[in-house]
């Protein structure tokens, strides 16, 4: 359980909100173990495309392996949370709470979405409602997507959320073709500037 900050009366609730309407057709849900299937198909038919960037792709290979990801969800220690996009009803990729640091308010960011679906600002208006929800609602004041130098689509998305870019020093995690990485950063007063 989260434990109140003393100097805030709001401190935020236990968990992020299981679903999120972002509007013209979108809504992020947080998936159940009947959505591993799907998922799992979205990823496999798009893992060429995704292959390029996202370095845990080669760890998910089956049906079980999404399913574990969904249970592993209410288990995480370190606080992890999913959304599937969904346009229409259909599963067009994902955007995720990588971790939340409860004592510096602060959180990183990470998201995808299929070849198809990349281009059309699906997961600019995602992010932008996941960190909306964790500015006002969970009460963060500090986001982070780390995010490869090379990868300009990504970057685009993070640049039109109005998070500012840092190079990082290497935390061991390479990029499948091993390129440098940088945080786009932002705090919450920076997004109510935009």
């Amino acid at each position: 359980a989260i434990q109140p900050w003393p100097d805030d009366p709001d401190f935020p609730p236990s968990q992020p909100a299981r679903s999120l309407m972002v509007g013209d057709g979108l809504e992020l849900l947080a998936p159940v173990e009947g959505d591993a299937k799907e998922l799992f198909v979205a990823v496999d038919e798009n893992r060429e495309y995704l292959r390029e960037w996202l370095p845990w792709l080669d760890g998910v290979n089956s049906v079980d392996d999404e399913l574990g990801m969904i249970r592993g969800i209410r288990d995480d220690k370190n606080f992890k949370w999913v959304y599937l996009i969904r346009n229409h009803g259909e599963l067009v990729g994902v955007v995720s709470l990588n971790w939340v640091d409860w004592d510096n308010r602060s959180f990183g960011l990470g998201y995808w979405v299929s070849e198809s679906s990349s281009g059309k600002g699906i997961a600019t208006k995602s992010c932008r409602r996941v960190i909306e929800h964790c500015f006002v609602d969970l009460k963060l004041h500090r986001l982070v997507i780390e995010v490869a130098l090379e990868n300009h689509p990504s970057r685009a998305v993070a640049e039109r959320l109005g998070l500012r870019l840092k190079p990082v020093r290497d935390r061991g995690w390479r990029e499948p073709r091993g390129e440098s990485r940088a945080e786009q950063r932002a705090s919450r007063a920076e997004q109510n500037k935009l």
